[in-house]
């Protein structure tokens, strides 16, 4: 399941545990949590049936205006986000952006570092939160 400039990776932990992971990896490292989206519930509250997916969104601003000052578009891929979901067999995923095919998305240049931090802030929660 390759989408170009999409990470995914598969979890040893069902979607909730998952995504409490995720959630605290994401504070630990001092990044703030935006909003946690459940998009099950909100199918559910529609009358129809979603496997477990859910939506958190995060950063920090030392991370992204960096990037903003660079090129303003970016904003709409800011705050990072990362989606946790189960897929029809029950196996649980974790997908997120990754920050250099965004940097490339939106021209930027010379923004080496900060995307550097960003990948490596995004793989460290990541793998805390998929981790047997």
């Amino acid at each position: 399941m390759a989408v170009r400039g999409l990470t995914t990776i598969k979890s040893s932990h069902g979607p909730r545990d998952t995504m409490n992971r995720l959630e605290a990896a994401v504070k630990a490292r001092d990044m703030t949590v935006f909003a946690r989206i459940d998009h099950s519930a909100g199918a559910a509250a529609a009358g129809l049936s979603l496997n477990p997916t859910e939506l958190l969104i995060f950063g920090n601003a030392r991370g992204g205006t960096p990037l903003m000052q660079t090129a303003q578009t970016i904003g709409i891929d800011l705050p990072l986000k990362a989606l946790v979901w189960q897929d029809a067999s029950g196996s649980t995923w974790l997908s997120y952006n990754d920050p250099a095919w965004l940097a490339q998305r939106h021209g930027l240049s010379g923004t080496e570092a900060p995307i550097g931090n960003l990948t490596g802030a995004l793989d460290a929660v990541a793998k805390a939160a998929v981790a047997g």
